[in-house]
């Protein structure tokens, strides 16, 4: 009885999970080609992880979802720029870039 309640609540659940798998593996290839085009597939994954929601907002504003001119905005993609070219011309390491662009939370 509990194997087949058990299988029953798998084969309901299977399909949803899919579907939430193949959203995320979607959204990661969109991430990981927008790294791509901006010079940054190469970064370290720790500092993709710390960025990754800068590069979302990339994508958004270059698929027309919104544009912004907010000043705060601005300042965090010139310190995003500012830190992933220093890592990429070796003048420091990935742990400061990864120290410097952490969001601290309040």
């Amino acid at each position: 009885m509990k194997n087949t309640a058990l299988k029953t609540q798998n084969a309901k659940t299977e399909p949803v999970l899919r579907s939430i798998f193949l959203k995320a593996e979607a959204e990661y290839l969109q991430i990981e080609h927008m790294f791509n085009l901006l010079g940054w597939g190469d970064l370290p994954g720790e500092l993709k992880f710390e960025i990754e929601e800068d590069v979302k907002g990339y994508v958004d504003e270059l698929n027309g979802n919104y544009s912004t001119f907010c000043p705060f905005v601005q300042k965090r993609r010139e310190r995003v720029d500012f830190w992933v070219n220093s890592l990429l011309d070796g003048l420091c390491t990935t742990e400061t870039a990864v120290e410097a662009l952490k969001v601290k939370s309040l």
